[in-house]
């Protein structure tokens, strides 16, 4: 074969591998899109694909079909959509724990910010302080006094190293210099039994676990970590209000789509998804079953945040000396 046939050839494949990737683009979706959630069935991130999945199905005319797979803190469904088809038709929900990850874990299998192309934050949630009834502080100022009165003997729970109910004690050790002891445990639900059992003294709590107790008077709310109040229980002060000027977690969770997945995909996801966020029902929906706000937002958002917490996370882990894990 000549050189200049060859080079026909050549421009020829290119072209039509362009000519195919708009026709694919321009006919998305046609076929079922398979929704990652990277937890298990009931949590926040679960709730969320579910509340949206039904109603983008309408929006795009496919089936929009959730599968759940959990393990290693979100790593495993993460895994399975960055090694996917950069096509749209696998899509992953995870959390902020996506941003955590890479600070903790030795043997990441993909890199969490080159490997996936953020669609838009879909909700987030505050973790609140709460604090054992037995203990004499109902206010922040009171938990911080009586903390450095008794450095390291209140012992704070946590659902497991790492994790944002972890890292908020991190945090608020760093912020007002007080030493408190950590417990983790295998999952919120244990550790919310051992506060209510008074085993461990306070925890940043997920707000759903722990709001009917806190209006039972079996625990104390002290404030939420968010910037500002939530909705569902308004009249929780944030901790920044409470006098922790500049504390703020939010449990936020995000769709991302493997690298490389078009553009225009990724905005005619966004596009229809925003309409989905901000119909009233879905909003109350996340807001009264998980304590979630809807979060609508641009691809471009999504990145920046996804970026900023890293970062944060990254310093904050690195000036408690948690060890890396496996």
């Amino acid at each position: 074969m000549g050189v200049r046939a060859a080079t026909r050839i050549g421009i020829f494949v290119f072209l039509l591998s362009i000519a195919l990737g708009a026709f694919a683009q321009a006919n998305y979706p046609s076929r079922p899109i398979r929704m990652v959630v990277a937890f298990a069935p009931g949590g926040i991130a679960d709730f969320a694909a579910r509340s949206v999945s039904g109603r983008l199905a309408e929006a795009l005319g496919v089936p929009v079909v959730v599968e759940n797979r959990a393990g290693a803190g979100g790593v495993i469904g993460a895994e399975l959509v960055a090694k996917s088809a950069p096509d749209g038709y696998t899509v992953l929900v995870t959390s902020i724990s996506h941003t955590i990850n890479p600070s903790v874990s030795r043997n990441m299998p993909f890199d969490t910010q080159r490997d996936f192309a953020p669609v838009m934050l879909i909700a987030d949630a505050p973790n609140v302080l709460v604090l054992h009834p037995s203990v004499p502080a109902s206010s922040l100022s009171e938990l911080i006094e009586l903390a450095r009165k008794k450095p390291g003997e209140l012992n704070y729970a946590s659902s497991g190293v790492g994790t944002s109910t972890h890292l908020c004690g991190e945090l608020f050790k760093a912020m007002t210099g007080v030493e408190l002891q950590h417990v983790p445990y295998k999952g919120g639900g244990p550790a919310v039994t051992d506060l209510l059992g008074g085993q461990v003294q306070l925890m940043f709590a997920t707000l759903p676990t722990v709001l009917e107790h806190v209006r039972a008077g079996k625990l104390r709310a002290i404030g939420v970590t968010s910037a500002r109040r939530t909705s569902v229980a308004p009249e929780v002060p944030t901790l920044a209000e409470a006098g922790l000027a500049g504390f703020d977690v939010d449990n936020w969770h995000t769709l991302f789509a493997a690298r490389g997945t078009p553009r225009e995909i990724v905005e005619r996801v966004n596009g229809e998804l925003n309409k989905v966020l901000n119909q009233p029902d879905v909003k109350q929906q996340l807001l009264a079953q998980q304590g979630a706000e809807a979060w609508p937002s641009t691809p471009a958002e999504a990145r920046a945040h996804v970026r900023a917490e890293v970062e944060k996370w990254g310093r904050i882990i690195r000036g408690a000396g948690i060890q890396l894990q496996q």
